[in-house]
């Protein structure tokens, strides 16, 4: 009994350790994943930021999947998930605090140069 113990603990130690085992560097890309509307319009936030925000950054696409809750999901060079956040619980200024913590930066539009 107490070997199934250590041996469930030494998976879920190492399950967290792959998870949260990567550099900014290793970021390639992202995703959104959200609901169109649903719960999406129980956020009036995270859903300016998805409509709204989102399509200004470079290397992050929105996908919508019905029934989805919004997710930002990190990617790196292979499409390989690396991690999975919420943005239920944040605001858009938040979202967009999450999305250039993880090394976005928005897209250069002629109107600016």
């Amino acid at each position: 009994m107490a070997q199934d113990w250590k041996i469930l603990l030494l998976v879920a130690c190492v399950t967290i350790a792959m998870t949260a085992a990567y550099e900014k560097s290793d970021i390639a890309s992202a995703r959104i994943e959200s609901c169109r509307g649903c719960s999406l319009n129980r956020l009036p936030e995270v859903k300016s930021f998805i409509m709204e925000d989102a399509p200004k950054y470079e290397r992050l696409e929105v996908k919508f999947i019905s029934g989805a809750d919004p997710e930002l999901i990190l990617l790196d060079s292979n499409d390989r998930e690396l991690e999975r956040l919420l943005l239920s619980r944040l605001s858009r200024s938040e979202c967009n605090d999450l999305v250039q913590s993880k090394g976005f930066s928005k897209k250069i539009t002629n109107s600016e140069f």
